[in-house]
């Protein structure tokens, strides 16, 4: 019995891992690559999941389902990113080795998970077919789009969920299970679609199910893990799963910012997307095809970001001040450098990529157009989101949300309310992007150059 639980401690720690020691580069390397690897395969579940619809069902189904990420992350990013505030809070209790905090902190993070789940649901049922109207939703799309949304929101339990349950354990320095689970909801996915959208033709309905279903596995696997994670500090036990009013005060001061941030984001996006939607269907399948391609580029973004704030936050706890800072430099110049290489691919082979998802020459033609103008800027989207990570890392939050609020949400909706009255072309809204990553990134260099590190160490 000792050399098993042995075994399994050896195991546990090779799963949850400081990134407090060793080379900065390869310590943010191992961490990043299986965060990676999972944004890969949901590019590619959300790949099939628009195959499938573009395929086997008509094009304003595949406008209704591919239209609608902003407007799904509106509601469900604002509840996640209260979730990642709890990932940043036990980062810094898991650098200083903080066992009792570790314990509170996991359990009261999941309370909220639970809680925000029951409040976004009925938040997406009752909100989301008006938002549908105010963004001038096509009527020909619009059923499908009510249809789609009624289902996700239905089941978005999972969703919320499984994000923070992910956020957990990356809090932990294992982003390798959440990646295994991932795979294997991926897999489902795909499967369910091909089942209830191609062979049984259920369309947008189809759709909906098989992401709702895909989403509850992997919470199912999370859930099941941490229940048996041999490291008692780190084990989910839901006869301690209660609110905490200090821990949850910690949880929501480090999220609530993320939340608001994810949130305005999106409120800008869907302002975007509300002029997008008035130059018709074709204009929504285009850039709705766009959003799966540059999903791909966006991974190593995507990693990085999410590789940083534990990284920073893990060193900042365990006192490293030097090394949260130079792992933070290394961590933003890779993600630039792959971003802009990917963006310079992806400019000269946009209209390959675009095809495989949707035919119409038409419908390629307004993709192209957002494309050869936001893909030479990506560069500017990897320095501002890893910037917001560092900043989470070190228990500044708050900054990011004003930075995106003012820029993201504000100056672009601004810009694309105003300029169209002037210049009614689809190009003008793709300029948008590039304008306000831009004037962001020039903020957040700012406020990180004068960013006193010795002083965040001691927050939380």
């Amino acid at each position: 019995m000792r050399s098993s639980h042995s075994a399994k401690h050896t195991h546990s720690m090779k799963r949850t891992q400081a990134l407090t020691s060793g080379s900065i580069s390869s310590a943010i390397f191992r961490f990043a690559m299986p965060l990676f690897l999972g944004q890969l395969l949901q590019q590619f579940y959300n790949m099939a999941d628009a195959w499938v619809i573009g395929n086997f069902a008509s094009n304003n189904a595949f406008a209704a389902v591919s239209s609608g990420g902003n407007l799904t992350f509106l509601i469900i990013g604002f509840f996640s990113g209260i979730g990642i505030g709890g990932g940043v809070v036990i980062s810094r209790y898991f650098g200083a080795q903080d066992k009792a905090n570790i314990q509170k902190a996991i359990h009261t993070d999941v309370f909220f998970g639970l809680v925000a789940s029951v409040i976004a649901t009925v938040v997406g049922l009752l909100i989301v077919p008006k938002l549908l109207v105010w963004m001038k939703t096509p009527t020909e799309v619009l059923p499908y789009s009510l249809q789609y949304f009624r289902i996700y929101f239905g089941g978005v339990t999972t969703i919320v969920l499984y994000n923070v349950c992910m956020s957990i354990m990356q809090a932990q320095g294992d982003s390798l299970r959440p990646l295994y689970y991932l795979a294997i909801s991926s897999a489902a996915n795909v499967v369910l679609d091909l089942l209830f959208v191609a062979v049984i033709p259920w369309g947008v309905t189809g759709a909906a199910v098989a992401t709702v279903l895909a989403q509850g596995l992997s919470v199912v696997l999370c859930l099941r893990r941490m229940c048996r994670e041999p490291e008692e500090h780190l084990r989910l036990n839901f006869r301690l799963v209660r609110w905490d009013k200090d821990m949850m005060a910690r949880i929501i001061r480090q999220g609530l910012p993320t939340g608001v941030q994810n949130a305005v984001i999106s409120l800008g996006n869907v302002v975007i997307q509300s002029n997008v939607n008035s130059f018709g269907a074709y204009a929504m399948s285009g850039l709705g095809a766009y959003s799966k391609v540059e999903g791909f580029a966006f991974l190593s973004v995507t990693a990085m970001s999410m590789t940083l704030p534990t990284f920073v936050s893990q060193n900042l706890g365990a006192g490293n001040v030097e090394r949260a800072k130079k792992g933070a430099i290394f961590g933003t110049l890779s993600a630039m450098a792959a971003a802009e290489l990917t963006g310079v691919l992806m400019y000269i082979f946009i209209p390959q990529l675009l095809s495989l998802f949707i035919s119409d020459p038409e419908a390629i033609a307004y993709g192209i157009i957002h494309a050869r103008i936001d893909t030479l800027f990506y560069c500017m989207l990897a320095l501002a989101h890893c910037s917001a990570g560092i900043l989470r890392g070190c228990g500044k939050s708050a900054v990011p949300m004003v930075v995106m609020l003012g820029c993201w949400c504000v100056l672009r909706s601004i810009y694309v309310t105003v300029i169209l009255k002037f210049i009614h072309e689809f190009r003008m809204i793709s300029w948008a992007y590039p304008l306000t990553w831009t004037v962001s990134c020039i903020l957040f260099v700012f406020y990180i150059s004068h960013l006193n590190w010795r002083k965040a160490a001691q927050r939380l």
